[in-house]
């Protein structure tokens, strides 16, 4: 079996979320940012890491949602983050993701309690699935243990792709740890299940090894380029590509990587609004911003059309 046809693009950005002086969300800001990545062959995973979902409540999270698909935003397009250490959260968020016509929802485990066996993840995913209880659902699992300090294992993969073929069609693998990816490519070869690397630094690889693509943080911030590579990925100037993206990359990594794609968009779209992270994040210090966008100008890096 082929991966599971899907409308999704290679390329998926973690959208920036822009905050009001109040915390709030700001939809209208997203959704242009949204239409942008979109206009650069980048689908929206919005809602995930980079979007500072876990700062945001599930109740935001869906308003949000709702309101970027009545701004014109096509959901086809579209991987909302839903995890949430609540069943009955993030049931309701899927729930509302699945009804809104995403093409697919991005879920991380539980990730309060910590040393929790396979049979707990898998019931866990289990009750959400069931409570949804849609055909429709496409659950991405999202593997990022650096953060969550809950690994996926492969065996827990293969139960619930068992178990839910239609519905747990993919993973986010961002552990960065490309043994484990490569692991699982090979391990659900045949059963159509689409692996996207967690950073565009092992987009090539991925590619390579039979994953289908990318959702990483720079895909904000260098969509194009990444998206691009995705596109031509077989061609003798891919790993060329890849060494571009993985040297810009460098450059953002000096800083605390949320705060630095902020502060760019901030710079690029002359909107110093951006620049806002909610707490316990902090926005760039002047001084670190004008360092960053200096060594950007350096290289001659742009955000043309934002």
């Amino acid at each position: 079996m082929s991966a599971h046809t899907s409308t999704l693009s290679a390329v998926l950005s973690p959208v920036l979320t822009p905050f009001n002086a109040d915390g709030s969300p700001n939809s209208k800001k997203l959704l242009r940012q949204c239409q942008w990545l979109q206009s650069n062959g980048v689908g929206q995973a919005v809602f995930g890491t980079n979007s500072e979902a876990n700062s945001m409540s599930a109740g935001q999270k869906i308003d949000v949602l709702h309101e970027l698909i009545v701004g014109g935003l096509n959901p086809k397009n579209m991987m909302p983050g839903t995890g949430a250490c609540s069943v009955a959260d993030a049931s309701m968020m899927t729930r509302s993701a699945v009804k809104a016509g995403c093409a697919g929802v991005l879920m991380l485990p539980p990730f309060y309690y910590k040393d929790v066996v396979d049979e707990g993840l898998f019931q866990y995913y289990a009750e959400i699935i069931e409570a949804v209880g849609d055909a429709d659902l496409k659950i991405y699992v999202y593997n990022i243990p650096q953060v969550t300090k809950v690994g996926l294992s492969v065996p827990l993969l293969e139960r619930l792709v068992k178990t839910y073929p239609n519905t747990v069609v993919g993973i986010k693998d961002s552990s960065g740890d490309w043994p484990y990816t490569e692991s699982v490519i090979k391990a659900l070869l045949g059963t159509g299940f689409r692996v996207y690397a967690g950073s565009e630094i092992f987009l090539l690889r991925a590619l390579r090894a039979g994953g289908v693509g990318c959702i990483s943080a720079m895909a904000n911030v260098n969509p194009k380029a990444i998206a691009d590579l995705a596109a031509h990925w077989q061609e003798p100037t891919a790993d060329q590509s890849q060494e571009a993206l993985t040297a810009l990359r460098s450059v953002y990594a000096q800083y605390p990587m949320i705060p630095a794609m902020k502060a760019a968009v901030a710079h690029y779209s002359k909107d110093p609004e951006w620049a806002r992270v909610r707490p316990p994040l902090l926005a760039l210090k002047p001084s670190e911003q004008s360092k960053l966008i200096a060594e950007l100008e350096k290289i001659g890096f742009q955000m043309p059309g934002l």
